[in-house]
């Protein structure tokens, strides 16, 4: 697929994934097809897109941006390590998620460390590694801090 570099105007469509700033330019990578859709999208607000090319948009964006990771994981049934708010990780398979990163997830294991409390009498406890398994779980989206693809599987592939 030819890939072309484009003159991109500073905005809010032009601060996204596979973009950089060169001297006060922003300047991006992308291919001819989606060149024309681009620049037709920057033209217009949002408000102004039909539900059509609001559609298209969006799974461009799930597509190249960001949310790639999460993409890839439902497609390719692979696992995705999930660091939360709570200082607890997620290592599952995405089902489903949307724009707000709300995640459906099978066969996760929720890994986490507790430091017990010193009796009387005991000097430094060392903290403690634990994990349980969870067989379909719904994350909220505001918990999510990290979402990285499985590192085991991604050094086996290599």
């Amino acid at each position: 697929m030819m890939m072309t570099l484009i003159k991109l105007r500073r905005s809010r469509e032009s601060r996204k994934n596979k973009t950089f700033n060169r001297g006060g330019t922003i300047f991006g990578v992308f291919s001819k097809l989606s060149i024309k859709f681009r620049l037709k999208a920057l033209a217009k607000p949002k408000s102004e897109l039909t539900p059509e090319e609001l559609a298209r948009q969006e799974e461009e964006e799930f597509n190249t941006g960001p949310l790639s990771v999460l993409t890839q994981s439902v497609k390719n049934n692979t696992q995705v390590l999930i660091n939360c708010r709570n200082n607890k990780k997620l290592l599952g398979r995405v089902k489903a998620f949307d724009r707000h990163c709300n995640m459906v997830l099978e066969n996760v294991k929720e890994m986490w460390t507790e430091v017990p409390r010193a009796g009387k009498g005991k000097k430094k406890v060392k903290p403690v590694n634990k994990d349980r398994f969870i067989s379909k779980m719904f994350l909220r989206g505001d918990s999510v801090i990290l979402v990285l693809r499985n590192p085991q599987a991604t050094a086996a592939g290599k």
